[in-house]
């Protein structure tokens, strides 16, 4: 009796076992077919989101403007512009700033310099902006209303040990990519995090392929899901995924996993959304600053904003392969400036 209840039980484990192993090839028949995954993890990757969350910072980007206003009687063209008629011709002049906030992520650290990647827009803030008085010319040139000088441009990350405001090293605004960088303060002693994963091959994105997308959506750290409804393809610039996004995002990291956790690779840098635009009129200050009576007829000074409705679920990325090619197009110039992305650019473990 007991060599018979031995031997029961011994049926049944194998053929529990054998449940099992069959069940696992079932439900997960691709964690090892070479492709990035389709699906979402099958356990936990918390501590591998965790160590890239370290590499990812919050980026301020603060731009100041000197604005002149200039009389129509006056009859400025731009070809008349120099700074000593703006100061005896301006009716006035006022002092304004535009501020944004973005995704940086740090891909080189040595001690003495550090360098960080984003979306070229975060940073790109024009020098000078002129406005128009609309429907007149002079001798078939426009005529000025107002003309913003920039004064001076902050970018700048809180928790990185630096002093000075982070350069430009290297940008390219139709792929919409930046690289910014300084030197390392040594009486900043600050622990630093770069991102330590391979980057992948962004042609070998699938429709449905799964990624996850890291950054700063109005300004607090997040990490969302998506997947990816437009596949790059061979040499394709960009590609799209169906992730939510929010201002703030934009420079953000996009992981796909590869065969599994804990295989992450960075495919791609999270850039802009889809989004409709219009005109609308807006008071001289805004509401959040100042309360207006809504039963009283507004009588200040009106201005017109550009009004931006976003479309959620349609969100554009750099492929990981314009940011190798751009880093390689730009290495020799980065190299002489102290920066080497020969770490960043490991390719994944074959």
């Amino acid at each position: 009796m007991k060599k018979s209840s031995t031997i029961a039980l011994l049926v049944l484990i194998f053929i529990l076992s054998s449940c099992h192993q069959y069940t696992y090839e079932t439900i997960f028949p691709t964690l090892s077919d070479g492709k990035y995954d389709t699906e979402f993890p099958y356990k936990t990757c918390s501590k591998q989101i965790g160590e890239i969350a370290r590499s990812v910072k919050k980026l301020h980007c603060i731009a100041e403007y000197k604005t002149y206003f200039l009389p129509f009687e006056e009859a400025i063209t731009q070809d008349m512009i120099t700074k000593s008629l703006l100061r005896k011709k301006a009716s006035s002049k006022q002092f304004d700033s535009e501020s944004v906030i973005g995704t940086a992520t740090i891909i080189f650290y040595d001690h003495q310099k550090i360098a960080l990647m984003t979306s070229a827009h975060v940073i790109n803030h024009p020098d000078t902006v002129i406005g128009y008085y609309e429907g007149v010319e002079k001798e078939g040139k426009k005529i000025i209303h107002t003309i913003s000088i920039k004064t001076r441009q902050l970018n700048y990350v809180r928790d990185i040990p630096i002093s000075k405001n982070l350069k430009i090293l290297a940008q390219d605004d139709d792929l919409d990519i930046a690289i910014l960088g300084q030197d390392v303060d040594p009486d900043r002693n600050r622990e630093v995090h770069v991102f330590d994963y391979p980057m992948g091959n962004s042609d070998e994105l699938e429709w449905g392929s799964f990624v996850y997308i890291m950054g700063y959506p109005s300004g607090y750290q997040m990490i969302t899901r998506g997947i990816v409804s437009t596949p790059g393809g061979k040499h394709k610039k960009n590609f799209l995924i169906d992730a939510l996004f929010n201002k703030g995002i934009s420079g953000g990291v996009v992981l796909a996993i590869k065969d599994g956790v804990p295989n992450f690779e960075l495919v791609g840098m999270a850039k802009s959304v889809a989004a409709n635009y219009e005109n609308i009129l807006i008071p001289e200050e805004e509401n959040h600053i100042k309360q207006y009576n809504p039963n009283a007829p507004y009588t200040g000074n009106i201005f017109v904003k550009v009004k931006k409705e976003i479309n959620y679920g349609i969100t554009y990325s750099v492929s990981s392969n314009s940011i190798r090619d751009f880093l390689n197009d730009h290495k020799v110039e980065l190299a002489e400036q102290g920066y080497l992305f020969n770490h960043f650019l490991k390719p994944a473990n074959k």
